[in-house]
């Protein structure tokens, strides 16, 4: 976490936003006069909502597809 004043990241912000985006920085702090005042960070990528339904229609799910789910779980928890 770097703690920058507010002087420094009004002339640096195109390069302190790049820094965020390419993951040098994971946030940095911007100060008024030594006391933090706000915080950069990444936004994520994809918004939560538009998750949920990404792949709808791009492939179909087998009628069987629960068939081996007890050997499955018994490969998982090891027993024979």
């Amino acid at each position: 976490m770097t703690t920058i004043n507010m002087l420094q990241a009004k002339s640096n912000l195109s390069r302190l936003v790049e820094s965020i985006e390419q993951g040098e920085e994971r946030e940095i702090i911007i100060a008024r006069n030594g006391r933090p005042a706000a915080k950069l960070v990444p936004l994520s990528s994809v918004p939560a909502s538009n998750r949920i339904g990404v792949a709808k229609g791009l492939f179909e799910v087998p009628d069987d597809i629960d068939a081996n789910n007890a050997e499955v779980a018994r490969m998982f928890l090891g027993s024979s």
